[in-house]
């Protein structure tokens, strides 16, 4: 597989891992639809590895689905940008903190918009827990579980 492939498998995921903050755009499938082509064309025992590991962990995304709250923010009154902010601060703490950094940066960009909308500690503090119960949980999930085939792909492509 030549370099502007890779290129555009990685700008693919990209899109995936995105598409997982706006709604009604399939994230987990375009990320799964990227990691076969990247398998399909480099037939390496570790690009069909890293194929089988992303679906189960996104199959295991999906059937978590029905055990947490529903993602219409409209609802539960959660505004767009607030879980938009939070997933691009996830993004962010994904890789300055492998793993952990994305729950950390989830939540924390989360609380940081409410605090500035709402002036206070408490009541951002409040407001995130809001969120994260009402519409937080399954985008958190699914951004997760999304990142981490992501970065298991980098994490190949750096050291395979």
């Amino acid at each position: 597989m030549d370099v502007w492939q890779l290129v555009l498998v990685g700008l693919v995921m990209l899109l995936g891992v995105v598409g997982v903050l706006i709604p009604g755009v399939p994230g987990p499938a375009i990320v799964w639809a990227a990691v076969v082509w990247w398998a399909l064309s480099d037939t390496t025992s570790t690009a069909w590895a890293v194929l089988i590991a992303s679906t189960a962990v996104l199959l295991l995304s999906q059937a978590l689905r029905p055990l947490l709250p529903s993602r219409r923010t409209r609802r539960t009154g959660t505004r767009r940008r607030t879980l938009l902010v939070g997933g691009l601060a996830g993004i962010v703490g994904f890789f300055v903190l492998p793993v952990v950094g994305a729950v950390v940066g989830f939540v924390g960009g989360i609380y940081i918009v409410e605090r500035i909308r709402l002036g206070s500690h408490r009541d951002g503090w409040a407001a995130t827990r809001a969120v994260m119960r009402s519409a937080g949980y399954p985008v958190l999930v699914e951004l997760l579980c999304c990142l981490l085939v992501v970065g298991t792909w980098l994490g190949v492509m750096a050291w395979g």
